[in-house]
Protein backbone atom coordinates (compact mmCIF):
# COMPACT_ATOMS: atom_id res chain seq x y z
CA UNK A 1 0.00 0.00 0.00
CA UNK A 2 1.07 3.58 -0.61
CA UNK A 3 1.07 6.10 2.23
CA UNK A 4 -2.31 7.46 1.10
CA UNK A 5 -3.75 3.93 0.81
CA UNK A 6 -2.53 3.21 4.34
CA UNK A 7 -4.04 6.36 5.84
CA UNK A 8 -7.30 5.82 3.95
CA UNK A 9 -7.47 2.31 5.39
CA UNK A 10 -6.94 3.67 8.90
CA UNK A 11 -9.67 6.28 8.41
CA UNK A 12 -12.29 4.01 6.85
CA UNK A 13 -11.63 0.52 8.18
CA UNK A 14 -11.84 1.49 11.84
CA UNK A 15 -13.93 3.99 13.80
CA UNK A 16 -12.39 7.41 14.30
CA UNK A 17 -13.95 9.65 16.96
CA UNK A 18 -13.17 12.96 15.21
CA UNK A 19 -14.96 11.74 12.09
CA UNK A 20 -17.79 9.61 13.46
CA UNK A 21 -18.38 10.56 17.08
CA UNK A 22 -19.93 8.33 19.68
CA UNK A 23 -19.57 4.91 18.06
CA UNK A 24 -15.79 5.32 18.06
CA UNK A 25 -15.64 5.93 21.82
CA UNK A 26 -14.57 2.91 23.87
CA UNK A 27 -15.20 2.59 27.56
CA UNK A 28 -12.08 0.76 28.73
CA UNK A 29 -8.38 0.35 28.03
CA UNK A 30 -8.42 -3.39 27.27
CA UNK A 31 -7.72 -2.96 23.54
CA UNK A 32 -4.90 -0.50 24.21
CA UNK A 33 -3.31 -2.87 26.72
CA UNK A 34 -3.54 -5.77 24.24
CA UNK A 35 -1.82 -3.65 21.59
CA UNK A 36 0.82 -2.41 24.05
CA UNK A 37 1.71 -6.02 24.93
CA UNK A 38 1.85 -6.92 21.23
CA UNK A 39 4.29 -4.02 20.71
CA UNK A 40 6.45 -5.18 23.66
CA UNK A 41 5.28 -2.27 25.82
CA UNK A 42 6.95 0.48 23.79
CA UNK A 43 5.51 3.08 26.21
CA UNK A 44 7.93 1.92 28.94
CA UNK A 45 11.04 2.65 26.84
CA UNK A 46 11.06 6.46 27.16
CA UNK A 47 10.13 9.25 29.61
CA UNK A 48 6.83 11.11 29.17
CA UNK A 49 4.73 14.09 30.19
CA UNK A 50 0.97 13.51 30.07
CA UNK A 51 -1.26 16.49 29.20
CA UNK A 52 -5.05 16.57 29.60
CA UNK A 53 -7.65 19.35 29.81
CA UNK A 54 -10.63 20.84 28.04
CA UNK A 55 -8.78 23.74 26.40
CA UNK A 56 -5.13 24.54 25.87
CA UNK A 57 -3.67 21.05 26.03
CA UNK A 58 -2.42 21.25 22.44
CA UNK A 59 -0.72 24.62 22.92
CA UNK A 60 0.69 23.54 26.28
CA UNK A 61 2.07 20.33 24.78
CA UNK A 62 3.75 22.19 21.92
CA UNK A 63 5.24 24.81 24.27
CA UNK A 64 6.69 22.12 26.52
CA UNK A 65 8.14 20.32 23.51
CA UNK A 66 9.71 23.53 22.22
CA UNK A 67 11.38 24.35 25.56
CA UNK A 68 12.75 20.81 25.93
CA UNK A 69 14.06 20.94 22.36
CA UNK A 70 15.86 24.21 23.11
CA UNK A 71 17.55 22.42 26.03
CA UNK A 72 18.96 19.88 23.58
CA UNK A 73 16.67 16.94 24.33
CA UNK A 74 15.24 14.68 21.63
CA UNK A 75 11.52 15.25 22.12
CA UNK A 76 8.59 13.21 20.90
CA UNK A 77 5.22 14.93 20.56
CA UNK A 78 1.90 13.13 20.22
CA UNK A 79 -1.18 15.31 19.65
CA UNK A 80 -4.63 15.13 18.04
CA UNK A 81 -6.49 15.80 15.86
CA UNK A 82 -4.38 16.69 12.84
CA UNK A 83 -5.27 19.60 10.55
CA UNK A 84 -3.93 18.54 7.13
CA UNK A 85 -1.90 15.35 7.32
CA UNK A 86 -2.19 12.40 9.71
CA UNK A 87 1.57 12.58 10.37
CA UNK A 88 1.14 15.88 12.27
CA UNK A 89 0.04 13.75 15.22
CA UNK A 90 3.45 12.11 15.68
CA UNK A 91 6.60 14.25 15.66
CA UNK A 92 10.16 14.21 16.97
CA UNK A 93 11.82 17.61 17.37
CA UNK A 94 9.14 19.12 15.16
CA UNK A 95 9.65 16.65 12.31
CA UNK A 96 6.67 14.50 11.36
CA UNK A 97 6.92 10.72 11.41
CA UNK A 98 7.98 9.42 7.99
CA UNK A 99 5.46 8.04 5.53
CA UNK A 100 7.53 4.86 5.40
CA UNK A 101 7.17 4.28 9.14
CA UNK A 102 3.38 4.72 8.95
CA UNK A 103 3.19 2.29 6.01
CA UNK A 104 5.52 -0.21 7.70
CA UNK A 105 3.75 -0.11 11.07
CA UNK A 106 0.36 -0.86 9.53
CA UNK A 107 1.80 -3.50 7.20
CA UNK A 108 3.55 -5.32 10.08
CA UNK A 109 0.56 -5.17 12.42
CA UNK A 110 -2.46 -5.10 10.10
CA UNK A 111 -3.68 -8.63 10.86
CA UNK A 112 -3.40 -8.01 14.61
CA UNK A 113 -5.19 -4.65 14.35
CA UNK A 114 -8.04 -6.18 12.35
CA UNK A 115 -8.37 -9.31 14.47
CA UNK A 116 -8.67 -7.25 17.65
CA UNK A 117 -10.97 -4.56 16.16
CA UNK A 118 -8.69 -1.75 17.27
CA UNK A 119 -10.00 1.77 16.79
CA UNK A 120 -8.27 4.47 14.76
CA UNK A 121 -7.13 6.23 17.94
CA UNK A 122 -5.90 3.06 19.65
CA UNK A 123 -3.74 2.08 16.69
CA UNK A 124 -2.42 5.63 16.34
CA UNK A 125 -1.37 5.74 20.00
CA UNK A 126 0.36 2.37 19.56
CA UNK A 127 2.11 3.66 16.45
CA UNK A 128 3.32 6.80 18.26
CA UNK A 129 4.66 4.91 21.27
CA UNK A 130 6.37 2.37 19.02
CA UNK A 131 7.97 5.13 16.94
CA UNK A 132 9.24 7.06 19.98
CA UNK A 133 10.71 3.87 21.44
CA UNK A 134 12.46 2.92 18.20
CA UNK A 135 13.85 6.45 17.78
CA UNK A 136 15.02 6.49 21.43
CA UNK A 137 13.57 9.89 22.33
CA UNK A 138 14.66 11.39 25.66
CA UNK A 139 11.10 12.36 26.52
CA UNK A 140 7.72 12.54 24.78
CA UNK A 141 4.86 14.94 25.40
CA UNK A 142 1.66 12.90 25.17
CA UNK A 143 -1.61 14.79 24.70
CA UNK A 144 -4.78 13.03 25.84
CA UNK A 145 -7.29 12.49 23.03
CA UNK A 146 -10.57 12.54 24.98
CA UNK A 147 -11.08 12.67 28.74
CA UNK A 148 -8.23 10.98 30.56
CA UNK A 149 -9.11 7.97 32.69
CA UNK A 150 -10.22 5.82 29.73
CA UNK A 151 -8.15 7.49 27.03
CA UNK A 152 -5.82 5.20 25.07
CA UNK A 153 -2.81 7.31 26.09
CA UNK A 154 -3.45 6.52 29.78
CA UNK A 155 -1.11 3.54 29.97
CA UNK A 156 1.98 5.67 30.57
CA UNK A 157 3.64 6.55 33.88
CA UNK A 158 4.84 10.10 33.23
CA UNK A 159 7.38 12.35 34.92
CA UNK A 160 4.52 14.76 35.58
CA UNK A 161 0.82 14.88 34.76
CA UNK A 162 -0.68 18.15 33.51
CA UNK A 163 -4.35 19.17 33.45
CA UNK A 164 -4.86 22.58 31.86
CA UNK A 165 -8.48 23.31 32.85
CA UNK A 166 -11.98 21.85 32.92
CA UNK A 167 -14.96 22.93 30.82
CA UNK A 168 -18.25 21.43 29.69
CA UNK A 169 -17.23 19.59 26.53
CA UNK A 170 -17.88 16.00 25.37
CA UNK A 171 -20.50 15.79 28.11
CA UNK A 172 -22.10 12.71 26.49
CA UNK A 173 -18.95 10.79 27.41
CA UNK A 174 -17.43 12.56 30.40
CA UNK A 175 -20.42 13.76 32.43
CA UNK A 176 -22.46 16.95 32.48
CA UNK A 177 -20.90 18.68 35.50
CA UNK A 178 -17.43 20.19 35.93
CA UNK A 179 -16.86 17.86 38.88
CA UNK A 180 -17.67 14.73 36.84
CA UNK A 181 -15.45 15.86 33.96
CA UNK A 182 -12.63 16.71 36.38
CA UNK A 183 -12.80 13.19 37.80
CA UNK A 184 -12.48 11.71 34.29
CA UNK A 185 -9.60 13.97 33.28
CA UNK A 186 -8.03 13.50 36.72
CA UNK A 187 -7.79 9.82 35.86
CA UNK A 188 -4.33 10.57 34.44
CA UNK A 189 -3.03 11.32 37.96
CA UNK A 190 -0.75 8.42 38.89
CA UNK A 191 0.56 7.18 42.23
CA UNK A 192 3.46 9.32 43.51
CA UNK A 193 3.60 11.31 40.24
CA UNK A 194 3.29 15.11 40.60
CA UNK A 195 0.39 16.84 38.87
CA UNK A 196 0.17 20.41 37.61
CA UNK A 197 -3.28 22.01 37.34
CA UNK A 198 -3.36 25.01 35.00
CA UNK A 199 -6.44 26.83 36.33
CA UNK A 200 -7.87 26.82 39.84
CA UNK A 201 -11.65 26.34 39.61
CA UNK A 202 -13.77 26.14 42.75
CA UNK A 203 -15.86 23.29 41.34
CA UNK A 204 -12.89 21.12 40.38
CA UNK A 205 -10.26 21.89 43.04
CA UNK A 206 -11.76 19.51 45.66
CA UNK A 207 -11.88 16.73 43.04
CA UNK A 208 -8.23 17.16 42.11
CA UNK A 209 -7.13 17.53 45.73
CA UNK A 210 -8.86 14.28 46.63
CA UNK A 211 -7.33 12.42 43.68
CA UNK A 212 -3.89 13.77 44.59
CA UNK A 213 -4.34 12.65 48.20
CA UNK A 214 -5.51 9.17 47.15
CA UNK A 215 -2.48 8.74 44.87
CA UNK A 216 0.04 10.46 47.20
CA UNK A 217 0.79 12.90 44.38
CA UNK A 218 2.16 16.40 44.90
CA UNK A 219 -0.27 18.90 43.33
CA UNK A 220 0.56 22.36 41.98
CA UNK A 221 -1.91 25.04 40.84
CA UNK A 222 0.04 26.98 38.21
CA UNK A 223 -2.15 30.10 38.22
CA UNK A 224 -1.60 30.47 41.98
CA UNK A 225 2.13 29.79 41.96
CA UNK A 226 3.59 31.38 38.84
CA UNK A 227 4.26 35.13 38.98
CA UNK A 228 6.87 35.46 36.20
CA UNK A 229 5.79 36.66 32.78
CA UNK A 230 7.22 35.22 29.58
CA UNK A 231 6.33 36.06 25.99
CA UNK A 232 5.45 33.51 23.32
CA UNK A 233 5.07 33.50 19.56
CA UNK A 234 1.59 32.05 20.17
CA UNK A 235 -0.39 35.28 20.28
CA UNK A 236 -3.85 34.36 21.59
CA UNK A 237 -4.55 36.12 24.89
CA UNK A 238 -5.58 32.75 26.34
CA UNK A 239 -1.95 31.61 25.98
CA UNK A 240 -1.06 33.54 29.16
CA UNK A 241 -2.70 30.77 31.18
CA UNK A 242 -1.04 28.06 29.15
CA UNK A 243 2.36 29.70 29.65
CA UNK A 244 1.88 29.59 33.44
CA UNK A 245 0.98 25.91 33.18
CA UNK A 246 4.15 25.28 31.17
CA UNK A 247 6.33 27.23 33.63
CA UNK A 248 5.05 25.27 36.62
CA UNK A 249 5.55 22.00 34.75
CA UNK A 250 9.13 23.04 33.97
CA UNK A 251 9.72 23.78 37.67
CA UNK A 252 8.64 20.23 38.48
CA UNK A 253 10.95 18.83 35.79
CA UNK A 254 13.85 20.93 37.09
CA UNK A 255 13.29 19.48 40.56
CA UNK A 256 13.64 16.04 38.93
CA UNK A 257 17.04 17.08 37.53
CA UNK A 258 15.99 17.83 33.97
CA UNK A 259 18.37 20.56 32.79
CA UNK A 260 16.23 23.48 31.64
CA UNK A 261 17.70 27.01 31.81
CA UNK A 262 15.92 30.35 31.75
CA UNK A 263 17.35 30.89 28.27
CA UNK A 264 15.89 27.54 27.12
CA UNK A 265 12.50 28.62 28.46
CA UNK A 266 12.61 32.09 26.84
CA UNK A 267 13.73 30.78 23.45
CA UNK A 268 11.42 27.79 23.57
CA UNK A 269 8.33 29.90 24.25
CA UNK A 270 9.26 32.37 21.51
CA UNK A 271 9.85 29.70 18.86
CA UNK A 272 6.97 27.26 19.37
CA UNK A 273 5.77 27.43 15.75
CA UNK A 274 9.30 27.13 14.32
CA UNK A 275 10.29 24.27 16.66
CA UNK A 276 7.09 22.24 16.56
CA UNK A 277 5.05 23.33 13.52
CA UNK A 278 1.95 24.20 15.56
CA UNK A 279 -0.88 25.69 13.48
CA UNK A 280 -4.37 27.06 14.00
CA UNK A 281 -3.96 28.91 17.30
CA UNK A 282 -4.80 32.59 16.67
CA UNK A 283 -2.97 32.18 13.37
CA UNK A 284 -2.90 35.26 11.14
CA UNK A 285 -3.06 34.04 7.55
CA UNK A 286 -2.83 37.41 5.78
CA UNK A 287 -3.25 41.17 6.18
CA UNK A 288 -5.49 43.65 4.32
CA UNK A 289 -7.98 42.21 5.00
CA UNK A 290 -6.63 40.55 8.10
CA UNK A 291 -7.57 36.86 8.28
CA UNK A 292 -7.38 35.08 11.64
CA UNK A 293 -8.17 31.43 12.28
CA UNK A 294 -8.41 29.58 15.57
CA UNK A 295 -9.41 26.04 16.50
CA UNK A 296 -11.36 27.10 19.64
CA UNK A 297 -14.69 25.28 19.55
CA UNK A 298 -16.28 25.25 23.01
CA UNK A 299 -17.60 27.87 25.41
CA UNK A 300 -14.38 28.37 27.38
CA UNK A 301 -12.12 28.55 24.32
CA UNK A 302 -14.43 30.74 22.27
CA UNK A 303 -14.94 33.18 25.17
CA UNK A 304 -11.24 34.14 25.08
CA UNK A 305 -11.01 34.17 21.30
CA UNK A 306 -14.14 36.27 20.71
CA UNK A 307 -13.05 38.81 23.34
CA UNK A 308 -9.71 39.16 21.56
CA UNK A 309 -11.42 39.34 18.18
CA UNK A 310 -13.58 42.28 19.31
CA UNK A 311 -10.40 44.09 20.41
CA UNK A 312 -9.11 44.02 16.81
CA UNK A 313 -9.43 47.24 14.80
CA UNK A 314 -11.80 46.70 11.87
CA UNK A 315 -14.46 48.44 9.80
CA UNK A 316 -16.47 45.24 9.38
CA UNK A 317 -16.20 41.72 10.76
CA UNK A 318 -16.72 38.60 8.65
CA UNK A 319 -16.97 35.16 10.31
CA UNK A 320 -16.62 31.90 8.41
CA UNK A 321 -18.31 29.45 10.76
CA UNK A 322 -19.05 25.73 10.93
CA UNK A 323 -19.43 23.16 13.70
CA UNK A 324 -19.88 19.42 14.25
CA UNK A 325 -23.38 18.05 14.68
CA UNK A 326 -23.13 17.31 18.41
CA UNK A 327 -22.12 20.88 19.23
CA UNK A 328 -24.26 22.49 21.95
CA UNK A 329 -25.02 25.76 20.17
CA UNK A 330 -26.95 27.12 23.15
CA UNK A 331 -23.73 27.14 25.18
CA UNK A 332 -21.81 29.29 22.67
CA UNK A 333 -24.36 31.48 20.87
CA UNK A 334 -24.20 34.37 23.35
CA UNK A 335 -20.41 34.52 23.03
CA UNK A 336 -20.49 35.05 19.27
CA UNK A 337 -20.65 38.69 18.11
CA UNK A 338 -23.75 40.07 16.41
CA UNK A 339 -21.77 42.86 14.72
CA UNK A 340 -20.57 40.42 12.06
CA UNK A 341 -21.61 38.87 8.77
CA UNK A 342 -21.59 35.07 9.00
CA UNK A 343 -20.62 32.64 6.24
CA UNK A 344 -22.13 29.33 7.37
CA UNK A 345 -20.59 26.10 6.11
CA UNK A 346 -20.38 22.40 6.89
CA UNK A 347 -16.94 20.90 7.57
CA UNK A 348 -16.29 18.05 5.17
CA UNK A 349 -16.61 15.15 7.64
CA UNK A 350 -19.56 12.88 8.53
CA UNK A 351 -19.98 14.72 11.84
CA UNK A 352 -20.28 18.13 10.17
CA UNK A 353 -23.48 20.05 11.00
CA UNK A 354 -25.73 20.97 8.09
CA UNK A 355 -25.14 24.64 7.25
CA UNK A 356 -28.86 25.27 6.57
CA UNK A 357 -29.67 24.10 10.12
CA UNK A 358 -26.92 26.36 11.42
CA UNK A 359 -28.30 29.36 9.52
CA UNK A 360 -31.84 28.74 10.80
CA UNK A 361 -30.60 28.59 14.40
CA UNK A 362 -28.57 31.80 14.08
CA UNK A 363 -31.30 33.64 12.15
CA UNK A 364 -33.73 32.86 14.97
CA UNK A 365 -31.30 34.67 17.32
CA UNK A 366 -31.09 37.70 14.97
CA UNK A 367 -27.69 37.00 13.46
CA UNK A 368 -26.98 37.91 9.83
CA UNK A 369 -25.46 35.44 7.40
CA UNK A 370 -25.80 33.08 4.45
CA UNK A 371 -25.11 29.43 3.64
CA UNK A 372 -22.30 28.20 1.39
CA UNK A 373 -21.73 24.77 -0.13
CA UNK A 374 -18.30 24.25 1.41
CA UNK A 375 -15.81 25.76 3.82
CA UNK A 376 -13.64 26.86 0.90
CA UNK A 377 -16.55 28.55 -0.86
CA UNK A 378 -17.51 30.37 2.35
CA UNK A 379 -13.92 31.51 2.84
CA UNK A 380 -13.61 32.60 -0.80
CA UNK A 381 -16.79 34.67 -0.52
CA UNK A 382 -15.60 36.28 2.70
CA UNK A 383 -12.38 37.31 0.96
CA UNK A 384 -14.41 38.76 -1.95
CA UNK A 385 -16.73 40.75 0.32
CA UNK A 386 -14.16 41.99 2.84
CA UNK A 387 -12.52 45.39 2.37
CA UNK A 388 -8.88 46.05 3.24
CA UNK A 389 -9.66 47.35 6.73
CA UNK A 390 -12.04 44.52 7.60
CA UNK A 391 -11.24 41.38 9.61
CA UNK A 392 -12.15 37.81 8.63
CA UNK A 393 -12.29 35.16 11.34
CA UNK A 394 -12.44 31.46 10.49
CA UNK A 395 -13.46 28.98 13.17
CA UNK A 396 -16.10 27.10 15.12
CA UNK A 397 -14.40 23.76 14.58
CA UNK A 398 -10.92 22.34 14.13
CA UNK A 399 -12.17 20.86 10.88
CA UNK A 400 -13.21 24.23 9.46
CA UNK A 401 -9.74 25.64 10.18
CA UNK A 402 -8.11 22.55 8.67
CA UNK A 403 -9.81 23.14 5.32
CA UNK A 404 -8.49 26.68 4.83
CA UNK A 405 -4.95 26.45 6.22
Amino acid sequence: MTYQDTVNWMFTQLPMYQQQGEKAFKKDLSNTLILAKHLKNSETKFKTIHVAGTNGKGSTSHMLASVLQEAGYTVGLYTSPHLKDFRERIKINGKEVSKQFVIGFIKRNKAFLQNNSLSFFEMTVGMAFNYFAKQKVDIAIIEVGLGGRLDSTNIITPEVSVITNIGLDHTQFLGNTLQAIAKEKGGIIKKNIPVVIGETQKETKPVFNLLATETSSAIYYADQLIKERFLSDLKGSYQEKNIKTVLQTIKVLQSQHWKLSKNNIEKGLLQVVKNTGLKGRWQVLQENPKVICDTAHNKEGLTYVMKQLQEEAFNALHIVFGVVNDKDLDSIINILPKNATYYFCKPNIPRGKNAEVLLAYFKDKNYVGAVYNSVNEAYKQALIHAKKKDVIYVGGSTFVVAEII
